[in-house]
């Protein structure tokens, strides 16, 4: 009974909240939501809805090979709704697998740039000095290399270190890592920015006279302060973390064909385009531009919510 009380007081608070009410009043919003909502449950539930096992060659026949989708030619399969590439691999299928390990690897990345850039944000904060000094030149010089640029050369190091491969056995953390390493100083510099202002206040002083360590200052004390700003990043970077996995994987130095993302499938339909095959690329083409103006039209709500000045 309590915790049905609990939750009914929770739910209660959410809708009657400011957020909740500039979220319900803007169709676009709500629009975007519905949108990213659906291509999150069609990917996250691939193995459930997927009509095909799209990258299991035992279910693949090379005779169902380059079929069109069946709202635009009479020779189209219902099994096949979007078409088959020149593997006989179901487009459809492949797309929702794909969309999942888009996903997967703009939400890893999207931590590991958060983890990374909130640790050296309080530090450089908090510290000041020659420590924040440090820090801050250090993103400085990657602020002048665009996050791709950024993404191809940790990449390129990785693929010089190790085999071929062993590279594609790991090339998800590989992906991950590049992505997460390229974005983490809009991170740092926000909170550094934040924990500026937060630790001049009498809550963080009483806090230092009471003897409680830096460490326990800024993670119990300073960081809840400074969510905010970091979840309207974190939402925006998740559409920019997807962008540059896909562009990534189609260059050809992102994900192997054996884990296809959506931009290793445009990759692999764009090399058939010129044969008319238009529905390989065409389709998770739209996926992914659908996927990522949904997040970023949420991106863009969240940040005039929780910011009073932009409503």
């Amino acid at each position: 009974m309590a915790n049905g009380t609990a939750a009914a007081g929770w739910l209660h608070r959410v809708t009657d909240s400011d957020i909740w009410w500039s979220f319900k009043s803007s169709p676009m919003t709500v629009a975007a939501a519905l949108l990213t909502l659906f291509i999150f449950a069609m990917a996250f539930l691939a193995p459930v809805l997927a009509p095909h096992t799209p990258f299991d060659p035992a279910t693949l026949n090379l005779s169902d090979g380059l079929k069109p989708p069946v709202l635009v030619s009479a020779d189209g399969d219902w099994t096949f709704p979007l078409g088959t590439d020149d593997q006989g691999r179901d487009v459809l299928s492949s797309i929702m697998y794909g969309t999942r390990l888009s996903l997967e690897v703009g939400f890893a990345s999207v931590f590991v740039a958060m983890l990374i850039g909130i640790t050296l944000g309080l530090i450089s904060g908090y510290f000041g000095g020659t420590v924040d000094a440090v820090i801050m030149r250090i993103a400085d010089v990657q602020l002048t290399f665009p996050a791709i640029l950024v993404a191809l050369l940790i990449d390129g190091v990785v693929r010089g270190l190790i085999s071929v491969k062993r590279h594609d056995e790991i090339a998800l953390l590989v992906i991950v890592g590049a992505i997460g390493l390229s974005f983490w100083v809009s991170y740092a510099r926000t909170v550094r920015g934040s924990v500026m202002v937060e630790k001049n206040k009498e809550y963080v002083q009483a806090a230092r006279v009471i003897g409680l360590s830096p460490l326990l200052i800024m993670v119990r004390h300073v960081l809840p302060n400074v969510t905010g700003p970091v979840l309207v990043i974190a939402t925006l970077n998740l559409g920019l973390a997807i962008i540059t996995e896909a562009t990534l994987s189609f260059l050809g130095v992102g994900l192997p064909s054996t884990e296809p993302s959506l931009g290793t499938l445009i990759r692999l339909g764009n090399e058939v385009l010129q044969s008319g095959d238009w529905w390989i690329t065409v389709f998770p083409g739209i996926t992914l531009a659908a996927l990522v103006l949904a997040v970023n039209l949420l991106g863009d709500w969240l940040r005039d919510a929780l910011n009073p000045k932009l409503r």
